[in-house]
């Protein structure tokens, strides 16, 4: 008997009162509002049957209707503080829109250097493996395992100083997350709790695509890679 098509769904955590870079999910990189990009990523893929923003605040609501997105709920202001999680955001939201099966995607709003393809590489893993969670993660620029601590006093000691001696091609290689997207298949994603788990599985980036976007020096580094991706896809 052939399998039921599960249904897949995007959700887009974007709360108002960011702090460090203010009205970020909506501010405008490279001509249009941030959370502009990844909504239209996520329409572009085809993968998706519905593009869903959780948001607290209706300027952001209205920016993502405007680029497609639907916010069929309002998140609670108990989950829109910066102390809440990925996790309870998302639960939320796969609660708030009764989905208990099929595959769902969370994607960060602040991700504009996000690819379809990575999203398509996500989802292969998530059908072709048991895991119950897929997503992006790049290498450490340097080995972590030669990693120094300043003690109090000033002086430095390694984390790891069984490592002192071992040559950087013998280190073990370290990824950290992306902070792009998410895939989760929603039955075990909702009996475990979290995203990162024994059942999780990665989508390698290469470092110079991802950006962490908290300062506004981090803002135009994003710019600039972002330009240069767009020119050398000719778009």
């Amino acid at each position: 008997m052939k399998e039921r098509t599960r249904e897949k769904i995007a959700l887009i955590p974007a709360r108002g009162g960011s702090k460090r870079i203010s009205g970020k999910n909506i501010k405008i990189f490279c001509g249009r509002p941030m959370i502009a990009w990844p909504i239209e990523a996520a329409l572009e893929s085809d993968l998706f049957e519905r593009v869903i923003v959780s948001t607290d605040d209706d300027e952001i609501a209205a920016v993502a209707r405007k680029w497609g997105a639907e916010i069929p709920f309002k998140r609670p202001a108990a989950l829109a503080d910066e102390y809440t999680g990925t996790d309870a955001v998302f639960i939320h939201g796969l609660k708030a829109l009764n989905i208990s099966m099929g595959y769902a995607c969370c994607i960060y709003a602040t991700a504009p250097l996000i690819q379809t393809e990575d999203l398509r590489r996500g989802l292969a893993i998530l059908g072709n493996t048991p895991a119950t969670s897929v997503f992006s993660v790049t290498r450490f620029s340097a080995p972590i395992f030669r990693a120094l601590q300043s003690s109090s006093n000033g002086r430095l000691d390694m984390f790891w100083p069984e490592y002192r001696m071992k040559r950087s091609q013998d280190l073990p290689e370290a990824w950290h997350d992306a902070g792009q997207f998410y895939w989760v298949d929603v039955e075990k994603y909702l009996m475990e709790g979290r995203l990162f788990s024994s059942n999780s599985y990665s989508v390698k980036l290469p470092a110079w695509r991802v950006q962490d976007i908290d300062t506004e020096e981090d803002w135009s580094r994003a710019e600039l890679i972002f330009n240069m991706l767009r020119n050398k896809n000719g778009s």
